[in-house]
């Protein structure tokens, strides 16, 4: 019996790559997105060729009644759940000084950054601790915040305090959980090819050639992924509440 997987943004970026490595670790992924099925029809291709048909549930995280609507699709299909990645995020439509950013920006990153991880955890948390307990663990939470957790951008202060209490919400769970055999931890990205780093290409490229990174390179998907993969195997079963950096050693402080 296949374990069930629940992957908000799961058809494209690092949420594509992650549904893609889950797929091939023999979960049944449930994929949730904004875009309809027919616009992310080649991503559920690229899922489905790795193992098991995935489910898409359109919805937007930002939302109470999405959140509930990816439960209860994944439950109305498979019955249970046992891995959540709170993978969905979004940056500031606009970069700004914090003492010029707006409140709107505030509340549209932090919506979906933070709350929506929030409250899709709550759903998913309540969804474990009422199914048997079929392996070694009941249930297992990913969360996807960023370096940026712990790196000020003061042009882009509500993605950073998003991912912070991204951060906390990890450790909150997963002392709330332990107790129930349910496992939360945290993947910490740097700079990741994707959509969300196109604009910014060229002041990475630079810190990259600059040696800002000690391994030299851009991040890839499949590297947060890979991250992801072990968290949700049987592979740390006496550690919870913890982070990983996939950054490139960034977060290694040099002299």
């Amino acid at each position: 019996m296949a374990r069930i997987a629940v992957v908000t943004g799961g058809c494209r970026g690092i949420g594509l790559a992650i549904s893609k490595r889950l797929s091939q670790d023999g979960y049944q992924v449930v994929a949730a997105g904004r875009k309809s099925e027919g616009d992310v029809s080649d991503a559920l291709s690229e899922i489905a060729a790795n193992g098991l048909k995935p489910l898409y549930v359109q919805a937007d995280v930002s939302s109470p009644e999405d959140r509930k609507k990816i439960l209860s699709s994944t439950l109305s299909a498979f019955g249970r759940v046992d891995l959540l990645v709170n993978n969905a995020g979004v940056a500031p439509k606009e970069r700004k000084n914090i003492l010029e950013m707006s409140e709107e920006s505030w509340d549209y990153v932090i919506d979906t950054n933070t709350k929506s991880n929030m409250f899709m955890t709550q759903l998913a948390a309540n969804a474990m601790l009422s199914q048997p307990m079929l392996y070694r663990k009941r249930g297992t939470v990913v969360n996807i915040s960023s370096c940026s957790a712990d790196v000020s951008s003061p042009n882009r202060a509500e993605y950073c305090v998003s991912k912070a209490g991204i951060s906390m919400l990890t450790k909150l769970y997963a002392d709330a959980l332990a107790p129930h055999g349910i496992f939360v931890h945290e993947v910490r990205p740097g700079v990741i090819h994707s959509d969300m780093t196109q604009s910014v290409q060229a002041k990475y490229d630079k810190l990259v050639a600059d040696g800002v990174f000690p391994l030299g390179r851009w991040g890839e998907g499949e590297d947060v992924a890979a991250a992801v993969s072990v968290f949700a195997s049987d592979a740390f079963l006496y550690t919870t509440g913890n982070y990983i950096d996939v950054d490139g050693g960034f977060h290694i402080r040099r002299l």
